[in-house]
């Protein structure tokens, strides 16, 4: 009887948290114990930026499958399957993806997804690793952040003929199982879309465009090269880079990086060595910048709100501009 109590607390305790955070139809599973599961605010779901952002990339999803006579209503009642985002990606890649055309199965949908957001994470990453935004799991439970994020991405990457409203951000409750018998939950906010000039939406291609759209193999090559030309030099100060994707976004290293080419010394107090949120890693990436400018070299194309994002294409052309000037440095 104790333990049918605490049982039916837990029960009630979830109840009351999937009432005030829970958007209707959207699937949802109580964590085991000490894991998190994440639910965005229905709130945020009606403030009229995220409503616009939403409808923003409805209209580019049903414009870009208009040949293929489907028409997306709900971003995450008609993509959580892989089935739209297979034929969305198929277009924007002019790629056939070797997947099932139909499946019916939770495990089938899972399948083919998995084998989409790998598709998916080549293009926009050089790499089917995984990426913290979205996953199998969080695509298929109808999480609405983690699709945003992987419909923002795409996108920007294939610079889609629309303007994504700036500044987007939503309220995220994680909700996590303590003990066997409690819930606690905490709230975030999570930014879906920054501060975008007309360079992010519509600038013109270029190489690394091509990379990766195209010559992944290619594109390993150059990171790999990459790689060799910033550790020759932050070798200097006992440090090392083994991953491209995510050692450069927080501007850290691209300060120190900036200091040891030009030969002077970055004061430590001009940037912030460990940066605890956002704001000091896009002050990071932007006091780099700064250096560049500095001592001779173009405005860089990316924005430092992309460098911070992870955007792989934004920091690959940071580096090969640091690389194309120092390449003959010792």
């Amino acid at each position: 009887m104790y333990r049918l109590r605490e049982n039916m607390q837990l029960i009630l305790q979830g109840a009351q948290l999937l009432q005030r955070y829970h958007r209707k139809n959207t699937v949802y599973c109580f964590p085991d114990d000490n894991e998190e599961r994440a639910i965005i605010e229905p709130r945020s779901l009606e403030d009229p930026k995220v409503k616009e952002l939403i409808q923003v990339l409805i209209d580019w999803i049903n414009d870009e499958l208009a040949t293929q006579r489907i028409i997306v209503k709900d971003i995450s009642e008609d993509l959580y399957d892989g089935q739209v985002l297979q034929k969305l990606l198929e277009i924007l890649t002019q790629t056939k993806l070797d997947v099932p055309e139909v499946t019916q199965s939770e495990e089938g949908q899972r399948q083919k997804l998995a084998v989409v957001l790998r598709a998916v994470n080549r293009v926009l990453y050089g790499t089917a690793k995984p990426v913290p935004k979205w996953s199998v799991d969080s695509i298929h439970s109808k999480n609405v952040v983690s699709i945003l994020h992987l419909l923002v991405a795409l996108a920007r990457h294939y610079r889609a003929p629309v303007r994504l409203p700036e500044n987007v951000s939503v309220n995220v409750v994680v909700v996590k199982k303590d003990t066997p018998n409690q819930l606690s939950h905490r709230t975030f906010v999570e930014t879906i879309t920054t501060t975008y000039d007309d360079l992010g939406m519509k600038c013109e291609r270029d190489a690394f465009d091509a990379l990766f759209d195209h010559a992944p193999d290619k594109l390993q090559v150059v990171k790999k090269s990459l790689i060799t030309f910033v550790n020759k030099h932050l070798s200097k100060v006992n440090l090392e880079v083994m991953d491209l994707d995510t050692q450069f976004h927080d501007g850290v290293y691209l300060c120190l990086l900036m200091g040891l080419l030009e030969g002077f010394f970055v004061p430590l107090y001009d940037f912030h060595l460990i940066p605890e949120d956002f704001d000091q890693k896009v002050h990071n990436v932007s006091f780099a910048f700064e250096l560049m400018q500095d001592v001779g070299l173009a405005k860089p194309k990316a924005r430092p709100e992309d460098i911070v994002n992870l955007d792989l294409k934004s920091t690959l052309r940071v580096l090969y501009n640091l690389f194309t000037k120092y390449k003959s440095l010792a």
